[in-house]
């Protein structure tokens, strides 16, 4: 079955990832969780916050290709200082992003209607898709908005 990006899913992925509470949703391509390669849009709101997080035990690349909107991709040390701050944006110029498993990141939104076409190897197993960083807080607790606050403070002082 073919699988269409057109900008109609596009909308309405965003207006149900801004209602949601998480302020994100995904749209899954692969039809099983068991797929070895996991394919899906993901739209992201600004504030929406991603506890940052690797993908290890099993080892999974995980690509981020930008198709509307923007938002910068952090890259952390195993202590949880922020490393790199990569921007994706089509009309700045870097349009994707492939993480290497192991490798600590989590991702800001900039703008409403963000939206990007994510890849990432399969089989996805919630139990150990990701190991979450100890040093930040856990998506919805307290400091969530704070840390997140302070990561794009961060990105807006590092850019230029």
């Amino acid at each position: 079955m073919l699988k269409i990006v057109s900008p109609k899913l596009l909308s309405e992925l965003t207006q149900k990832a801004e209602s949601s509470p998480r302020k994100r949703l995904n749209h899954n391509f692969h039809e099983d969780l068991a797929d070895p390669i996991n394919r899906m849009l993901n739209a992201f709101e600004p504030g929406t916050y991603i506890h940052p997080h690797k993908h290890e035990d099993p080892d999974k690349r995980e690509v981020f290709i930008v198709l509307h909107g923007s938002l910068v991709v952090v890259i952390f040390d195993d202590s949880g200082n922020p490393v790199d701050f990569v921007l994706l944006d089509r009309d700045k110029g870097n349009y994707a992003i492939e993480i290497p498993p192991g490798v600590w990141h989590n991702v800001i939104s900039l703008e409403s209607g963000t939206v990007v076409y994510e890849i990432k190897d399969g089989p996805y197993l919630p139990m150990n898709d990701k190991s979450f960083a100890r040093w930040a807080p856990k998506e919805g607790e307290l400091g969530c908005d704070e840390y997140l606050k302070n990561l794009t403070d961060q990105y807006s002082s590092n850019k230029g």
